[in-house]
């Protein structure tokens, strides 16, 4: 429990915006949840975040949410060095927290231990981020240095990723490049869409297999984003009508989404270009069969 008094300084501020420059460490946004809560009083009294602070105001927060550390998850490594892990992130894990005050585990909060000081943050160490439904092969920098290296490559479109998927139907034609930009929906915002307009984006795709489930007929689908859009995967195979095999936002289900980061091609900071490959998970093995 933390208690502050205002000052003079202090009238006229938003309880949240007081709130902040006491708690430097965590964004106004996640601040919001305490009040929320009601885990922040003013003058022994629940206070909203918009309240306007007055001098001799006094503040009692109940700050353990803050405090609060994550389970660590025992993530698959495939390698580590100095510089770097890479994992085989398990589907339904997040890469890392939205915000600061998140009791969930993620491969951020997982890898913790493994990281430098110096890498501070809910995104400390995360290069690059796979979708929570989505497995495979994600690299961590361990330091500053391997961070700035790595994103480099990932920016430079310098980095090899390959993915396979499971989608719905017999897919035709079995190899093509879908070349289609990318804008974010303006109806829901934490989606996206192909528009003319948007940015450029490019998968190329082929078909590896096709089976029969229930007189349905599913591809497997091996993919190589050429660009790094958000869910560039996902959108692009609903526009060509192709979805994601439980893909809750763009295609029909509402359980595991098939996809899967099966390789990826990179420099190390040490300078050794490195394949690393994550099989393919039970569920998936389980649709095929």
């Amino acid at each position: 429990m933390r208690k502050f008094t205002a000052d003079k300084s202090a009238e006229g501020l938003r309880a949240d915006v007081f709130l902040s420059k006491k708690f430097p460490k965590f964004t106004r946004s996640s601040l919001k949840q305490l009040f929320k809560r009601g885990q922040v009083k003013v003058n022994n009294i629940a206070a909203k975040s918009s309240r306007r602070v007055h001098p001799a105001d006094k503040f009692t927060v109940d700050d353990s949410l803050l405090k609060k550390i994550p389970p660590a998850l025992d993530l698959p490594i495939i390698y580590e060095d100095k510089d770097v892990l890479v994992v085989n992130k398990p589907a339904g894990i997040l890469a890392h927290s939205k915000g600061a005050l998140n009791s969930e585990a993620t491969v951020a909060s997982s890898l913790r231990s493994k990281i430098n000081s110096s890498l501070s943050g809910n995104r400390a160490g995360i290069v690059h981020r796979l979708d929570r439904g989505t497995s495979g092969v994600m690299v961590v920098a361990k330091n500053q240095t391997a961070l700035h290296y790595l994103q480099r490559q990932f920016s430079n479109r310098r980095v090899e990723k390959k993915y396979r998927a499971i989608v719905e139907s017999l897919v035709k034609p079995s190899q093509a490049l879908i070349d289609a930009p990318i804008v974010r929906n303006p109806k829901r915002p934490q989606t996206f869409m192909v528009k003319s307009g948007g940015r450029p984006a490019q998968t190329e795709y082929r078909a590896e297999k096709t089976v029969s489930k229930q007189g349905k007929k599913y591809t497997l689908l091996s993919l190589k984003p050429l660009t790094g859009r958000t869910h560039q995967i996902r959108v692009h195979l609903k526009y060509i009508n192709y979805p994601i095999v439980g893909d809750p936002v763009y295609g029909h289900g509402d359980g595991q989404i098939m996809l899967h980061a099966y390789s990826l091609g990179l420099i190390l900071p040490n300078g050794q270009k490195k394949l690393f490959k994550a099989p393919l998970p039970k569920t998936f093995k389980g649709f095929l069969e």
